[in-house]
């Protein structure tokens, strides 16, 4: 009967005098009536010596903390002859006090029970889940801030921090153990069959699956196919070009052109509203072409950049003076000549009374343009119907001034490739849509006039828009 409670954990008070002891049971006598505790605390305290026994007579009260049945210790709920409150140590004790009650005090791990020793204080007693603690040696500790009071070394109890953890700890996990019990493939194949029975697509193996790659402004999500050509025309051009996403945008004759233009001006846009939309259009891509924010900005006021425009009498030397008008409000300074005529249109006399009031020169000789290259020379000397004025001595002079000055030029609303032009264009802009330009013409580009949908399909155009979030956009040739 007593071999049962051999390896049981209890505690033991013997009174004031010889305080309180817990420990493992490693033997029972009942003929002598001692009982036997091995690795035993005295008060919280380890006890130097491996194994203590105690007489029934010295003991006050005997309190079963742990009860070991078979090879498993279950916690004593047995109707014992003890008292259910913690034990308390007597208050002359110097010591701390610990509660009774708690098996941390004698479920030790193995590394614990072998570090310990004999009189050694408790501040030094290491804790079982300090990862400080394991790195430090035996004799070493972390002293309080407070190092020294009356000659002793105040230590930091590191017992309460502890939580009962085993050796279990020391242990190192088996990541390639573990990691063989994963079966990728098998795993794999399960999320296959089950998304192929719920009609998702399949994700496929890493073998079977085949890397697609896409571009940025490419999705992924299945869509409508793209219908490239989007506009139609009845009279087509002999030239087709294309925007940057990939658009058709076909030329028209000159004759379909002023036909729509005069449809628009009937239902309300007027010469004066498409001056006004061609001139920002072409300021906008004139301060681009001149650096736009790069340079455009109040450290570069010293540097402002110097256009050139050269306007003959007529619609398209109007929308060239618009646009020199909405450059000078941009700080750029803008030198416009204009030939001096007898009478001129009503929209270029308009034109040019808002551009003096600008601040920008005007000049009517050739004389009077500066013999520097300039930033940006804009061309509007040729027009659509009057091909005479090419003979005229302002306009040859004007032409042979621009090609001797080595400035790039942009060609505004350039005529058709037939007539010819004197002065070579890096880039010309276009309006609504291009006319079939010949290649003198240099890098052509469309502008976004304002015209409705129903303007087009009222003179047999099947029009939707290319220009997207823009006014003015790239062509390139098909």
């Amino acid at each position: 009967m007593a071999a049962d409670w051999l390896g049981s954990l209890v505690s033991i008070n013997c009174g004031p005098t010889l305080g309180v002891y817990q420990g493992e049971v490693s033997s029972v006598d009942q003929s002598s009536q001692t009982i036997s505790l091995r690795q035993p605390f005295h008060n919280g305290i380890k006890c130097p010596v491996p194994e203590v026994t105690f007489s029934a007579i010295d003991i006050k009260e005997l309190k079963i903390l742990n009860i070991k049945t078979g090879n498993a210790r279950t916690t004593s709920s047995a109707p014992t002859k003890v008292n259910s409150t913690p034990l308390a140590v007597p208050k002359d004790d110097p010591r701390s006090v610990e509660k009774l009650n708690s098996p941390q005090h004698c479920s030790k791990s193995y590394g614990d029970r072998h570090l310990d020793i004999p009189g050694q204080p408790k501040g030094f007693r290491r804790r079982h889940n300090s990862w400080s603690s394991s790195s430090r040696g035996v004799n070493q500790v972390t002293p309080k801030k407070n190092g020294v009071k009356n000659g002793q070394m105040k230590h930091r109890d590191d017992e309460c921090f502890g939580d009962g953890v085993d050796d279990g700890l020391d242990t190192d996990f088996d990541f390639e153990g573990n990691l063989a019990l994963f079966d990728k493939a098998a795993v794999f194949s399960e999320i296959d069959i089950s998304e192929r029975r719920n009609g998702a697509r399949s994700r496929g193996t890493p073998q079977d699956q085949t890397p697609s790659r896409y571009r940025h402004d490419e999705n992924i999500l299945e869509a409508k196919p793209i219908v490239y050509r989007q506009i139609t025309v009845p009279q087509p051009g002999a030239k087709e070009y294309c925007t940057d996403s990939g658009l058709v945008v076909p030329s028209i004759t000159y004759e379909l052109h002023k036909r729509l233009l005069s449809v628009a001006e009937r239902h309300g846009l007027s010469l004066e509203r498409r001056l006004e939309m061609t001139g920002i259009c072409a300021s906008q891509m004139a301060l681009t072409l001149l650096g736009g924010p790069n340079r455009f900005t109040p450290k570069n006021l010293h540097q402002r950049p110097t256009v050139a425009l050269l306007c003959g009498p007529h619609v398209q030397g109007a929308q060239g003076i618009s646009c020199g008008r909405h450059l000078a409000n941009h700080e750029v300074e803008v030198i416009l000549f204009l030939p001096n005529f007898v009478k001129m249109l009503e929209s270029v006399t308009s034109e040019v009374t808002l551009f003096s009031k600008t601040g920008g020169k005007q000049v009517s000789s050739i004389k009077d343009l500066p013999d520097t290259p300039v930033d940006l020379i804009i061309n509007c000397l040729d027009c659509h119907e009057n091909t005479f004025l090419m003979d005229q001595p302002w306009y040859q002079a004007a032409a042979d001034w621009a090609n001797q000055n080595r400035a790039p030029v942009l060609s505004l609303d350039p005529p058709v490739s037939g007539q010819g032009q004197a002065v070579e264009a890096k880039w010309s802009l276009s309006l609504c849509l291009p006319l079939p330009l010949a290649e003198g013409a240099g890098r052509v580009y469309l502008c976004d006039i304002g015209i409705p949908r129903q303007v087009f399909q009222e003179v047999g155009i099947k029009y939707h828009s290319p220009f997207g979030c823009k006014f003015v956009i790239p062509l390139h040739s098909a």
